[in-house]
């Protein structure tokens, strides 16, 4: 079957599905429809509606687009048999149905930002570095009933260096997924859709990602140094760590919220109670459960993100206070 005839129904919603779908798009695969979410509301009032990365770049280039709010609305069911798809590539969308996940005879495959089983669910690329991974990668597989268990078609690995930071490896996933994507699409064609898979091993202890949510952002002074460094990284620069500063003194300001962009490692011993500041030299220093550790980019509240050097110039006695 040569790639022109393989009708292919793209199921995306953020940034990192927009490089497979380019992949596809691009290289002259036989894109029928684009599946992504309903616009969002943005602004204060949400009176604003803001389309996703891949309805833009869908829309951009001619690609019919259909937005369900239910992927079991007959509407939508019916809308998406019409495109007769031989196969369906879902990077980065949502749970889906067995009547839209069986529908195409080739079935429909994901790419997802991990080295499966390990790190299932909606935060792969965060929980790995927070975990402190040196490595971690991109897996496509035939989606079944469950989330992120289906049989395994390919793998590949990619290095997670101890100073990046979340974004970095976003985007070197990215990549890495697209041309996965397009690798697989390329071994239904070789196979006429009999694809080799393997089912995902039980038989290790697995390292779940769940959703993330403000409170998971929140940073624990009481842990080692190493695993609030990873913890930092994995979550910068979004949604970004946090942690309250209050004041030692009686009477002193009110508890406020720095968000902590950037950490380092000092290796120095500390026996000071934990979340104890310390200023020397334009840096900063909190009191971890081991060590001193470094903060070297943050954000007080309503300021913008800065070198911790330029908050300690309008900060002076960064020892009468503490973080908790």
């Amino acid at each position: 079957m040569d790639k022109k005839d393989l009708r292919i129904v793209f199921m995306g919603t953020p940034e990192f599905a927009v490089g497979s779908l380019k992949r596809l798009v691009e290289n002259g695969y036989n894109v029928v429809a684009v599946v992504t979410q309903p616009d969002k509301p943005v602004g204060r009032h949400g009176s604003v509606l803001r389309a996703s990365a891949v309805k833009e770049y869908a829309l951009e280039h001619g690609l019919p687009v259909l937005q369900p709010v239910k992927m079991k609305d007959p509407d939508f069911l019916e809308e998406l048999r019409s495109y007769n798809a031989d196969l369906q590539a879902v990077v980065a969308f949502r749970m889906l149905p067995e009547v839209v996940w069986a529908m195409p005879r080739f079935g429909t495959f994901n790419v997802h930002a991990a080295l499966l089983p390990q790190y299932r669910g909606a935060a792969p690329i965060n929980w790995a570095v927070i975990n402190g991974e040196e490595k971690t990668g991109v897996t496509t597989f035939f989606l079944d009933h469950d989330i992120d268990t289906g049989r395994i078609i390919m793998q590949r690995e990619f290095p997670i260096p101890d100073e990046a930071d979340v974004e970095y490896v976003y985007d070197g996933l990215m990549n890495l997924g697209a041309g996965i994507c397009q690798d697989t699409v390329d071994l239904v064609l070789q196979t006429d859709g009999d694809v080799p898979s393997q089912p995902q091993s039980e038989d290790v202890e697995l390292k779940p990602a769940p959703k993330i949510f403000k409170e998971t952002c929140e940073i624990k002074w009481g842990q080692p140094a190493k695993k609030i460094y990873d913890f930092v990284r994995g979550l910068s620069p979004y949604p970004g760590t946090w942690t309250t500063l209050t004041s030692k003194n009686e009477g002193g300001i009110a508890p406020s919220v720095l968000k902590v962009f950037k950490t380092a490692k000092t290796g120095n011993a500390c026996d000071k109670t934990v979340g104890t500041l310390k200023a020397e030299h334009g840096h900063l220093f909190v009191a971890t459960a081991d060590e001193w550790l470094e903060i070297v980019e943050l954000q007080a509240a309503g300021k913008k993100r800065m070198a911790a050097r330029d908050f300690l110039n309008g900060f002076k006695n960064a020892d009468d206070f503490k973080v908790e």
